[in-house]
């Protein structure tokens, strides 16, 4: 018991320090081109207990807590990420949060109370600070993850003016089992003061007489919960909070816009009504985000300079080299112009070059991803839209034209070549948006590759690898999930979020390998990494066969050809590649050898394998002496 309590008076005292009384930290530059990283997503809480001194409300055997993960544990695991191949880590914010809600805690950092202090669970900014200086030490950079759309869920709406939280259940739909009441039944309704329903008036006061005004809001205040009023201080005006209630119409988004419209047979998709659009649009960036999430103002400008402020002294007080950005689609588009044009001029201003924006559009379509990388908004997108096109392709059978139509529509509606207006993300990274895209299979917010729904056959191993094989050699910025090497294969949330345990760290198994082998094929062929892309082969007759050519502005060469189906396969390749080839891909098949001859070559690519192929006077030695067996998989 008296160990218990020196822990929880650690761990408020800890809490409680304020990283502006805590010094300063040397500001690096540490990036020379962010098509050369190989970035590692790390779920901070699930990755690796190396403090135990920090872990208050850790119990392993339930996922929605806190698992102990922490900042020393990523210092520990360095040498791991270093063997994997990995250059740059994205951890989770870093922010203190409300601890818990509803049964569920913080471990994943998105519920903010405290924009400048540190999460306790993960360690002490001292700690943060050595983490980082450990990494770039180790030549690896940290992306911080962040949230401007949203705090906690840190007030309630009082409808009904009585000055506590209530949710609430009105009428009976109909008598209870066992009643003889053969009266008119009232209607079931429900009202929930922690999250109500989308208002675009903004949330309003109501009795059963009536409507009165808009409803007020209430700051809570219970700190063994950490369930208290946002800080800094400003952060607690009501007016910076929309307090148009919570966001109904995703996944609903038709249904909605027959409501709208007053057309219960209309039929159509509601991206393409502009009336629809403009009407999810409002509640996307306006609602606050299920479970509670309160969403900031962040059309006025005291907003904005308080959250700017805020992400600018993150980079100061800790040196972090980039940003992954969540919930972007939620908040509008003038909001990133500002955010962006004083993120790039104080990170230029301090001597941090290249710092990278990236951003969380969590959606399919293209039109409205690529949106946020025009008009001087962020550097990059996580790419969702070729997720889900590969998916299709690998998983399900679609035809490889689908990732050729990915790409058109790349061209189309990401920002590219004075298209778009993007300047600054060419004179910031020397490249286009279009070249920096992150290219992901897996994260926290999506079943993971190897995920099999109950009502699919087992998803096989040989899919995870050849995507593997596609998003290692294609241009953009490739990022692997924790355990996506250790062949996790957990559901969607809270299962996705699984526990790195000791024997998790496995470099031996055949996933493992295949990453670093193909890693280390990037590093070594400055076309994987740097090369223009252009597909040479897309299949129209089912055999699974995708070709594409990487080339450098200096006439450097790749040709990788990928064969995404269950049956082996001989292709004819039409290539700008000349003379003698060898493909550098190590496998099973010993046909490393090709000559172009007019202008093509006759490729055999095994089942959902890869070849990879550069110019014989190009080789280099990668000491690599794994080879790669899809029928011996571990």
């Amino acid at each position: 018991m008296k160990f218990l309590f020196i822990i929880l008076i650690s761990f408020l005292i800890i809490s409680c320090i304020n990283i502006e009384d805590s010094g300063k930290t040397n500001i690096t530059s540490n990036v020379e081109d962010w098509r050369n990283e190989i970035i590692y997503q790390v779920l901070t809480d699930r990755f690796y207990d190396g403090d135990t001194s920090n872990n208050l409300n850790v119990d392993i055997t339930k996922p929605g807590h806190y698992h102990g993960g922490d900042w020393q544990g990523i210092i520990d695991k360095m040498d791991y990420l270093k063997e994997l191949g990995i250059t740059a880590i994205w951890i989770s914010p870093v922010v203190k949060n409300l601890e818990e809600d509803a049964g569920f805690y913080s471990y994943h950092g998105y519920w903010t109370q405290d924009f400048k202090k540190v999460n306790p669970h993960f360690g002490n900014i001292a700690k943060l600070r050595e983490m980082v200086r450990v990494a770039h030490e180790n030549g690896i950079k940290v992306i911080l993850d962040i949230v401007a759309n949203h705090i906690g869920q840190l007030f309630y709406y009082d409808i009904n003016g009585n000055n506590q939280p209530d949710d609430y259940l009105i009428g009976g739909n109909g008598q209870a089992y066992g009643s003889s009441n053969n009266d008119f039944p009232s209607p079931l309704t429900r009202t929930s003061e922690w999250d109500p329903e989308f208002d675009s008036r903004g949330v309003q006061a109501f009795s059963s007489l009536g409507e009165s005004k808009k409803a007020n809001i209430i700051w809570m205040n219970v700190p063994s919960i950490n369930r208290i009023p946002p800080m800094p201080k400003e952060f607690q005006n009501k007016d910076w909070y929309n307090r148009k209630g919570r966001v109904t119409v995703w996944r609903y988004e038709n249904e909605a816009c027959k409501f709208i419209k007053k057309d219960p047979n209309w039929t159509g998709w509601w991206w393409n009504d502009l009336e629809c659009r403009a009407y999810m649009t409002l509640q996307s960036e306006k609602g606050d985000f299920p479970g509670g999430l309160k969403d900031l103002d962040t059309t006025r400008d005291d907003v904005r300079k308080a959250l700017t402020d805020v992400f600018k002294y993150w980079i100061k007080v800790a040196d972090f080299d980039g940003f992954r950005i969540d919930t972007v689609k939620h908040v509008e588009h003038e909001f990133w112009k500002y955010f962006a044009k004083e993120i790039r001029e104080y990170t230029k201003n301090i001597g941090k070059e290249k710092f990278l924006m990236f951003g969380e559009v969590f959606d399919g379509n293209d039109e409205l991803v690529g949106s946020y990388t025009k008009n001087q908004e962020l550097d990059s997108t996580f790419y969702f839209p070729q997720k889900f096109a590969l998916e299709g392709v690998v998983k399900h059978g679609a035809q490889t034209e689908e990732l050729k139509n990915l790409y058109d529509r790349r061209m189309s509606y990401y920002c590219h070549d004075n298209t778009g207006n993007c300047e600054d993300v060419k004179t910031t990274h020397g490249v286009y948006p279009t070249s920096l895209l992150v290219n992901f299979l897996d994260n926290h917010d999506v079943g993971r590759w190897l995920w099999t729904p109950p009502t699919e056959s087992k998803t096989p191993m040989s899919t995870l690898h050849v995507a593997l094989m596609y998003q290692l050699t294609i241009d953009g910025i490739p990022c692997i999930y924790y355990g996506t090497e250790q062949n996790f294969e957990g559901g969607n949330d809270p299962a996705n979020r699984e526990d790195m345990t000791p024997s998790n760290f496995d470099t031996t198994n055949t996933t493992f390998k295949l990453i670093q082998m193909l890693i280390k094929l990037r590093k070594a062929y400055e076309p994987l990494r740097k090369g223009n892309f252009k597909i040479v082969y897309s299949s129209t007759n089912g055999d699974g066969i995708f070709a594409f050519e990487r080339v450098t502005a200096m006439g450097k060469k790749a040709l990788v050809v990928l064969n995404f189906s269950e049956s082996d396969a001989t292709t004819a390749i039409t290539t700008s590649l000349s003379g003698s080839l060898k493909n550098v891909f190590n496998d099973k098949d010993s046909n490393d050898d090709f000559t172009v001859s007019n202008n093509a070559i006759n490729v055999f690519v095994p089942s959902r394998g890869v070849k990879i192929l550069i110019p014989s006077s190009n080789i280099v030695n990668i000491h690599n002496n794994f080879i790669y067996n899809p029928n011996i998989v571990n």
